[in-house]
């Protein structure tokens, strides 16, 4: 994964475990923008989280957060 997309997931886990606690969840979508505006990168991180990790839909920030942290 390039290292711009781990540190955009890190900043966005921060920020909602930051408004909404520890045991927030988010799914891949919430990485990018409501416009496709960079499928590649989009397509990415989809498959980081569905083909390589078999990750659920939503999955608690604070573990996507701790994984890429890991180089996972």
């Amino acid at each position: 994964m390039r290292s711009a997309l781990r540190s955009k997931i890190i900043e966005v886990c921060d920020k909602k475990i930051a408004q909404k606690g520890d045991n927030v969840g988010v799914s891949f979508y919430a990485f990018f923008a409501n416009k496709n505006t960079d499928s590649a990168l989009l397509m990415e991180a989809a498959t980081w989280w569905i083909q390589t990790h078999e990750l659920d839909h939503f999955e608690k920030a604070l573990k996507i957060k701790a994984m890429v942290e890991s180089g996972k």
